[in-house]
């Protein structure tokens, strides 16, 4: 039989839950690729088997050696190479992106078939703004590293997304509630399986539901943007004032300092009179 898909890399896209939701184009894909980068055979073979496909799995993962994926990239130029991870977007905090990187550098062919991606699964469960988000996948799990992870990002104007396990879920959504403030958030679990479920609430409450009973399964937390700050003081507004007139002239200060602080441009006007005096 003549493969209908030309030589190359394909990301595939699995199932996060329910075998079902693999996509038509996908399975055929895994029944006509001359072999299945996995990240562990024991989960991918019960995929393959729901597509009804036998083609030969090599595990491909983080501990791989530059050899393997070396090999991988040279069957790119005659062979129909598929990239599956255990559940989900390949790459997305799965190990792949070194392959896609060398098979793009060797001029192979690259493309993906998309579909389910735990991260927006939830997301679009968690009740929170889509609008603006942020995947930081996985936090470190000594306190202090998690600790300097989360200051880093606690100023973004964005909803988070983690991914977490059952046994850590307590812990970090505390580190979370510290770090970032009391925000309000949602676990999101077992995606598309029968105990899928969603909770809701501060992420205080949340660490405190968790605490004495861990969850099984794959587990999405997310974690909505910060609230509105307090209203810049008037020191703060004479600093900046002060600052911009510097460097324009008052107008212009009073204008930038306006967008800046989101205050009224007419009266920061009259105050860098006031001050230029």
């Amino acid at each position: 039989m003549v493969s209908k898909f030309d030589p190359g890399l394909y990301i595939v896209a699995g199932p996060i839950g329910n075998l079902s939701d693999l996509a038509p184009r996908a399975a055929e894909l895994l029944r006509e690729a001359d072999v299945v980068a996995v990240e562990d055979s024991r989960v991918s073979a019960k995929l393959l088997r729901h597509a009804g496909s036998d083609r030969p799995m090599i595990p491909y993962h983080d501990h791989s050696s530059e050899h393997l994926r070396a090999q991988l990239v040279d069957r790119m130029a005659g062979e129909v190479v598929a990239l599956l991870s255990d559940a989900g977007t390949p790459l997305i905090s799965d190990p792949g992106y070194k392959l896609v990187r060398d098979a793009r550098a060797a001029g192979r062919h690259v493309t993906t078939l998309p579909g389910p991606s735990a991260a927006i699964a939830a997301l679009t469960l968690s009740g929170l703004p889509t609008d603006r988000f942020l995947f930081v996948g996985f936090l470190p799990s000594k306190e202090k590293a998690r600790g300097d992870a989360l200051a880093e990002i606690a100023a973004i104007r964005a909803t988070l997304i983690f991914y977490e396990s059952g046994p850590r879920l307590s812990a970090s959504l505390a580190a979370m509630a510290e770090a970032l403030g009391d925000r309000e958030a949602a676990v999101v679990r077992e995606i598309s399986k029968t105990f899928e479920e969603t909770v809701s609430g501060r992420l205080s409450e949340l660490s405190a539901r968790y605490a004495d009973a861990p969850p099984k399964g794959e587990i999405v937390v997310i974690a909505g943007p910060p609230g509105d700050g307090p209203p810049p003081s008037e020191e703060d507004s004479d600093a900046a004032l002060k600052e911009a007139m510097t460097r324009l002239p008052v107008s212009k200060a009073a204008g930038e300092v306006a967008k800046k602080l989101g205050l009224d441009r007419r009266t920061l006007y009259a105050r860098a009179m006031e001050l230029k005096e």
